[in-house]
């Protein structure tokens, strides 16, 4: 069986993209801390990963495949991290969620390196298509990008299990948070 093309995301991707991300994320340590209720879960994370989907869209770095079931979203320049801060989709949570969603934000954010690099926001499969591979190749197409600009690639996780994943794919740790969760910053250098 040959794996689906890997493809950018267009606004018409936006609803597959999302879903396959609250699905894939529902018991990932930040997203269980932003959003800590079973009930309201899905609709605050929909939220949130609509709200990075909108913000990224546009500048061609958010790559899929299967349809969306799994996902790439990639920021192409430190410089443009900032802009996500107050965002209007946060207006929509309540105070208790608000706070946490930009403490962390902003927590991780001081953590991220000075120099100019391209992060990986998130990175996703949906359940029903885990273990394929498509999350990696998902992934390698920001990292082919970011080595075309000369510039290292840059994630946050907060998965144990997931630093040693991407140690596996040539990341390394480079940093971490204690709070509001334990989070380890990573990099890799472009190839």
């Amino acid at each position: 069986m040959t794996a689906p093309e890997i493809s950018i995301a267009t606004p018409a991707d936006r609803s597959a993209v999302v879903d396959s991300l609250v699905a894939a994320f529902v018991k990932d340590p930040v997203l269980r801390h932003l959003f800590p209720d079973e009930a309201t879960y899905p609709r605050y994370a929909a939220t949130f990963f609509g709200n990075l989907f909108d913000r990224r869209v546009h500048r061609s770095s958010i790559w899929t495949i299967g349809g969306g079931a799994s996902v790439a979203i990639w920021e192409p320049s430190a410089e443009s991290l900032a802009a996500g801060h107050g965002s209007p989709a946060e207006a929509r949570y309540p105070a208790d969620v608000r706070a946490r969603v930009q403490g962390y934000d902003e927590a991780v954010h001081a953590a991220l390196p000075t120099y100019p690099f391209w992060y990986l926001g998130v990175l996703g499969t949906h359940p029903d298509s885990a273990g394929r591979g498509w999350g990696r190749a998902v992934m390698r197409a920001g990292l082919a990008r970011a080595a075309a600009d000369g510039l290292p690639a840059i994630l946050e996780t907060s998965n144990p299990a997931n630093v040693e994943l991407y140690r596996r794919a040539g990341w390394e740790v480079v940093g971490s948070l204690s709070e509001p969760r334990p989070t380890w910053i990573m990099q890799q250098s472009p190839r």
